[in-house]
């Protein structure tokens, strides 16, 4: 491949990511709020949506430093909340081929996030290095700079607004889930059994001594789990 089919390939891949990238922007301002409002200081927050792309990991973690939950605890949350990139690294590895080399591949991994790869799948053909990392640069920019823009934000506004959004969070969260189980009764029943969990893991004497991190592991095992089981998705229903 010469140098000009490759400067191609890699700008049609930065331009199918522009919508991508907006939407990370608003997305990592909500994280980039949050941070802050836990702790963590802009540079930090940064750090993380530059070396992490991906929202309810980050969300999860950043909780659990913030808490000054254990090395392991952090690890086990960050793997049962991300496995899923894994079949998703499988898949994009199929679609490369036998022309990619390990290296690139495991470049190519660092972006993969759920919509990266539904529009990297999606694409015709085999998958090209050059296309994909493309397709990765402008959401980590939009991600980093959306992180940086809620952190400052954030540090910026006066204490008792910035208590305010620590609020709006958990309204963003609802929001998001609340359209999602009024559709499908298996996302309503997982929402409501994971609540029931977490109550009975804040309020249940000895439970109650667990730390953020186990809770979060166990809640999250436990209510997808159950809703697999009870929930099976048949192979002819849409995704």
């Amino acid at each position: 491949m010469n140098e000009n089919e490759s400067r191609r390939l890699f700008l049609d891949g930065m331009k199918t990511s522009i919508p991508i990238a907006l939407g990370y922007f608003a997305v990592s301002c909500a994280y980039g709020m949050a941070a802050i409002i836990q702790g963590m200081t802009v540079t930090e927050a940064a750090i993380t949506s530059l070396t992490n792309l991906t929202s309810a990991g980050q969300f999860a973690g950043t909780t659990l430093i913030c808490a000054g939950a254990s090395l392991f605890e952090l690890i086990l949350t960050e793997l049962i909340i991300n496995a899923r990139y894994f079949l998703m690294a499988i898949s994009l590895a199929q679609k490369c081929g036998g022309s990619v080399p390990l290296g690139k591949r495991l470049l190519m991994a660092y972006g993969i996030t759920d919509e990266i790869y539904a529009t990297a799948v999606s694409k015709k053909g085999k998958l090209s290095f050059v296309w994909f990392m493309g397709l990765v640069v402008l959401p980590v920019i939009g991600w980093t700079a959306g992180t940086i823009a809620g952190g400052l934000a954030s540090s910026l506004l006066p204490q008792n607004l910035v208590n305010a959004l620590g609020l709006a969070m958990y309204g963003m969260f609802i929001a998001i889930f609340v359209p999602a189980a009024r559709r499908e009764k298996a996302v309503a029943i997982c929402v409501l059994l994971s609540i029931a969990l977490s109550c009975l893991f804040a309020w249940t004497p000895g439970l109650k001594e667990l730390s953020n991190g186990y809770v979060i592991v166990i809640v999250t095992v436990l209510a997808s789990a159950f809703c697999a089981w009870k929930f099976p998705r048949k192979e002819d229903e849409p995704q």
